[in-house]
């Protein structure tokens, strides 16, 4: 969780800033779950569309977590006040918190669906 920037300043990955990739739309289900339509371009993806009948738009939907996070990804939380919310939320159940909730920020970033900043 401890990035190292340089030799002389040592930067912790919790103080970034989460921020919703304006690139996909999202939305709430008929359960007020998120989903996040992913638009499928490219040859690749036009090639299954075409004949194997893939989607133009795939649909993600959130788990019971991420339906509580995403919302806080807006730019205005760090990713340590979101796991603390995390932590008053679920308590026990998202134990190993951080080792948890970083993986699945990680994850989210290399989708596309959030990016991360620094606080300036």
């Amino acid at each position: 969780m401890v990035k190292e920037k340089s030799k002389s300043k040592v930067e912790n990955y919790l103080d970034y800033i989460p921020v919703r990739n304006e690139r996909h739309k999202w939305g709430l289900d008929e359960d007020g779950n998120i989903t996040i339509y992913v638009k499928n371009n490219g040859v690749f993806n036009w090639l299954a569309q075409k004949f194997l009948g893939k989607p133009k738009i795939s649909q993600i939907h959130l788990e019971e977590m991420g339906n509580f996070i995403w919302p806080l990804m807006d730019g205005t939380h760090s990713l340590y006040e979101i796991a603390q919310f995390v932590h008053e939320e679920f308590g026990e159940k998202a134990e190993p918190l951080y080792n948890r909730f970083v993986q699945y920020v990680k994850n989210l970033e290399k989708c596309g669906f959030i990016y991360i900043k620094q606080d300036e």
